[in-house]
């Protein structure tokens, strides 16, 4: 599989004004307004041209992000509870990783519609993270529980209880570490496979949700309960920056596709600062109706999906238009 041809890297000075001339596109896929329907969880596929978006109602859905209309949509039906989390495979634009509240991990080809394997963790399994080389996957359960899959087998391969709230994980661009969110404010970095503990971060004062790497491995993002977003310097793991623009939990975090800009999403207030990853600075206000919790940015151009509560998915610029 080809990668996707990126987009040239817009210099701050020019980010504004480029990206205030994108269109932003909605996409709902019922009339009804109901929070059990709203977004909670959205994800690319590697190449870009698809997106899926999960609901607690137990919605799944792939999108083509250059049609709106349902119709083009694809519904994957089988889940027996909400959806908490989907994940498409990093090596496999066609494949897809979903979890909910029904304690199970299902892989789905989104070619065929069709569920190609199932793993059951009981309980409520909330968050995913593929390996980079697409051959494991980790489910995070609300027992504070770590389970890695293996994607050959679709078997567990471990099982690790963590003694403090664990709210999501992420690898590491070579696979070798662990980046874990805890309710204690701190982020855990465990060496991969054997979990053990290298470092911690002591990142905020509240619990921390979410994180994300940088493309490049250069910077961490990390979003609190504090309203907050850390920006950490992964050389020496030193917090270089704090972005303070947000004004509830910061439930999502992404940086653009080249590193250099980094946006936070909650579930209170309005609007989503575009911040500049070097200095800090914010550059864009994307301004918004409703709070926009889960958001993700294309991974190959200046993109960006994010939830609209009951207003559903929304995306700014169209994929074939930069």
């Amino acid at each position: 599989m080809a990668p996707p041809t990126r987009a040239r890297s817009l210099p701050k000075s020019a980010f504004a004004s480029t990206f205030s001339k994108l269109k932003t596109s909605t996409y709902t896929d019922s009339p009804r307004s109901s929070a059990a329907h709203n977004v909670k969880t959205l994800c690319w596929n590697s190449t870009g041209t698809l997106i899926a978006t999960g609901a607690a109602d137990r919605t799944l859905r792939i999108w083509n992000p250059e049609k709106t209309n349902v119709k083009n949509s694809t519904e994957l039906r089988g889940h027996q509870g909400g959806v908490e989390r989907v994940a498409f495979s990093p090596v496999s634009e066609s494949e897809l990783a979903s979890c909910g509240t029904d304690g199970t991990v299902r892989f789905w080809d989104v070619r065929t519609k069709a569920s190609i394997g199932e793993v059951k963790v009981g309980g409520e399994a909330f968050t995913l993270a593929w390996k980079p080389d697409g051959k494991e996957i980790i489910v995070g359960k609300k027992d504070d529980t770590l389970i890695p899959i293996s994607r050959d087998t679709l078997s567990p391969i471990s099982t690790h209880r963590q003694n403090v709230q664990t709210n999501q994980t992420i690898f590491g661009w070579a696979g070798k570490h662990l980046f874990v969110t805890t309710g204690e404010g701190c982020v855990k970095i465990l060496s991969y496979p054997s979990f053990d503990l290298l470092h911690t971060l002591n990142a905020h004062t509240s619990s921390c949700y979410t994180l994300s790497m940088s493309p490049s491995g250069s910077h961490l993002a990390i979003g609190g309960g504090d309203a907050l977003v850390s920006l950490w310097d992964t050389h020496d793991w030193i917090c270089v920056r704090t972005l303070m623009e947000m004004t509830g939990p910061v439930r999502s975090v992404d940086f653009s596709f080249d590193g250099s800009y980094v946006v936070g999403g909650s579930d209170e207030g309005t609007g989503l600062s575009i911040a500049h990853t070097e200095t800090g600075e914010y550059v864009y206000q994307v301004e918004t109706t409703h709070p926009a919790p889960y958001l993700q940015w294309h991974p190959s151009r200046y993109v960006l999906a994010y939830s609209a509560d009951s207003q559903g998915l929304k995306i700014i610029g169209g994929v074939s238009s930069i």
